[in-house]
């Protein structure tokens, strides 16, 4: 790429992918660390959402061990824009305003640490985090090792330059150059497609696995591959904020659940969160949360549940 192109194109590239460069250097490795974190008291949003009212019922219900420090730490990887992403050093999104709704609901300051994604599950299960709010989809391999509790749903989606000028399918990406996330369920995905690229006599898919969503999309904006798939919201943002420079094929596929992550057997303390969720909802306020971030038409749920159901 030449010099002149190539400064066009990052004088294009929007502030999620900027911010990317500083968030993707320490939110890599293990996750055994978190890079940084941002509070949320109990009644104040950190969007423009509005104060939620404390639920003394529900906040009852969360454990002494949890709430015995007046917060929830809560593990994040903050590079998925519009969900959860750094702003002036700041973790924002949606999950972090709803994350910060439910602090509210249930009475506690919520602290968001920034973390790998796939060293969040692993810290639940060493006691690290005391919950995961990461766009994290519901599955029988998660189930194993932590409860969930369902707050929105997405599907996968694929994104490439506009134009598509590699001519990229969702059904036919083989021999193609594709960028994920690690550790989401689109690897799984990609490994899947792979197999039956080879098995019927294709060229494989091309993978290059980036340890934060904000490098997968600069992978994708400065053509070192021709394509990326992460969750639909993720995408949809990443179209709008490129002026330009990106467009989705096709339509969303494998829908699922986003779950927030708790420890395993985690009762009445599940039960705490999926009320919390259930209150924001029929009050109206889990409305003006997606509606602040774009995403009330695709994946809006009436209805939180706890996986697995007790």
């Amino acid at each position: 790429m030449a010099r002149g192109t190539q400064l066009k194109a990052l004088a294009l590239l929007p502030a999620f992918a900027l911010v990317g460069l500083t968030v993707a250097c320490g939110a890599g490795g293990s996750g055994a660390g978190d890079v940084a974190s941002s509070s949320a008291a109990p009644g104040a949003s950190s969007g423009d959402t509005g104060a939620v009212a404390k639920d003394d019922a529900l906040a009852a219900l969360v454990p002494a061990a949890v709430k015995t420090d007046g917060k929830i730490v809560v593990g994040q990887d903050q590079s998925y824009p519009p969900n959860e992403f750094q702003d002036g050093g700041k973790a924002t999104g949606f999950d972090v305003d709803l994350g910060t709704a439910i602090g509210q609901v249930l009475g506690v300051q919520m602290e968001f640490q920034n973390s790998s994604f796939d060293g969040i599950i692993p810290g639940i299960s060493a006691k690290k985090y005391e919950m995961g709010m990461s766009s994290f989809s519901i599955n029988a391999d998660r189930l194993q090792s932590v409860d969930m509790i369902s707050y929105y749903s997405a599907g996968t989606s694929l994104a490439v330059l506009k134009g598509n000028p590699d001519g990229l399918k969702v059904d036919d990406l083989c021999g193609k150059k594709i960028a994920v996330q690690k550790g989401t369920t689109q690897v799984e995905d990609l490994d899947k497609k792979n197999a039956a690229c080879t098995g019927g006599g294709k060229p494989a898919i091309e993978v290059t696995q980036l340890q934060a969503q904000t490098d997968v999309n600069l992978a994708l904006t400065a053509k070192r591959v021709q394509g990326e798939l992460a969750d639909s919201p993720v995408i949809d943002y990443a179209v709008k904020q490129t002026n330009g420079l990106l467009e989705s094929v096709g339509a969303p596929y494998d829908t699922a659940p986003y779950g927030i992550v708790l420890p395993k057997g985690s009762g009445d303390y599940g039960k705490a969160v999926q009320g919390a969720i259930q209150k924001l909802i029929d009050s109206g306020a889990y409305k003006k949360i997606l509606d602040k971030w774009g995403l009330n038409a695709t994946g809006a749920v009436t209805k939180s549940e706890i996986n697995p159901a007790s």
